[in-house]
């Protein structure tokens, strides 16, 4: 194969009419050799593998994998290591040279990994070869990836390849004594946050912020638009929330109903661009109230405009 690598093109779906489980199928863009090498190297080796066969199983093995080191060596040239390097080990160069390559990678189940992570955590490349590829081992590589939560791996001869995965349901990131985990929808930790992939998932922090992750999402639904502005949720005192904003402005929400809270927020944020304002908080603990702290330099400039605004004398 060339430097570049195997080219990817998405497979079509096996039944009309119904939604097809995500699937992704990979074909080499060519094989690493000429032609007319190719086929020189696949004539030699055929000889060979046709005389040890008439002398048993374990000649006609012998003569594949140092007939093909031979071969393919004088072909390409250079030193031993440079060809397993750039070839794969021996066993594998000599699989591929009669048609045991992986030529085919099908994919399936995945949906926040890409084709290109997927392959990256099994570690598959063009050096690999079908008949010397351990899928033992390539299910424990994909297992080790914290997307992963089951993989199955098939050879199917003489050169596809079949991974079979299901994703971990990532629902939220928990962060609990200063540590950041992923959490599943009814809570629970799934891994510790490892992948930067994940940063995009609403975030909720506090002891037993995990187990109401769902009354956090609610609140995040009733905000609209405006939830793009919603950094993270902090529990407080197992009662209620307080949001942290991506400006840095907190916002005190009500135990009960907290849903109409952030709408009516958000309402005020779209009409009146009051987040736009110098404020460190917003307290609306108090049902039909909201009340803002203004930052030291805006509550400067407010009382020195109060003092200079000319004050009213008796009727």
């Amino acid at each position: 194969m060339t430097g570049a690598g195997p080219s990817f093109a998405p497979a079509q779906p096996a039944l009309a009419g119904r939604a097809p489980a995500r699937l992704d199928v990979y074909r080499p863009a060519s094989r690493f050799l000429p032609f007319r090498r190719r086929r020189r190297a696949r004539a030699l080796l055929g000889r060979a593998f046709a005389y040890a066969g008439r002398r048993g199983a374990g000649l006609l093995l012998a003569v594949l994998l140092f007939a093909g080191v031979g071969v393919y060596g004088g072909l390409l040239g250079g030193g031993f290591e440079r060809l397993v390097a750039e070839h794969g080990a021996p066993g594998d160069i000599a699989a591929k040279a009669v048609g045991f390559g992986v030529t085919q990678v099908t994919i399936s189940g995945q949906r926040s990994l890409s084709p290109a992570d997927v392959l990256a955590a099994a570690d598959i490349t063009d050096r690999n070869s079908l008949l010397f590829l351990d899928a033992g081992a390539v299910r424990e590589r994909l297992m080790e990836d914290p997307l992963i939560r089951d993989a199955r791996v098939r050879k199917l001869y003489p050169g596809q390849l079949v991974l079979e995965i299901v994703e971990r349901d990532a629902f939220a990131l928990w962060q609990n004594d200063g540590q950041v985990f992923v959490i599943a929808s009814d809570g629970k930790p799934i891994d510790v946050l490892r992948d930067e992939r994940l940063v995009h998932l609403p975030f909720v922090v506090g002891e037993g912020a995990n187990e109401r992750v769902g009354e956090f999402q609610r609140i995040m639904d009733a905000a609209g638009d405006f939830k793009s502005r919603i950094r993270a949720g902090v529990l407080v005192t197992h009662r209620r929330w307080n949001l942290k904003l991506t400006n840095g402005v907190d916002v005190k929400l009500p135990e009960q109903d907290p849903e109409a809270a952030i709408a009516a927020l958000a309402r005020l944020s779209r009409e009146q661009k009051i987040i736009e304002k110098d404020i460190l908080s917003i307290d609306m603990r108090v049902s039909g109230r909201m009340v803002a702290r203004l930052t030291e330099e805006a509550g400067a400039a407010r009382a020195e405009a109060l003092a200079k605004k000319p004050k009213r004398g008796p009727a």
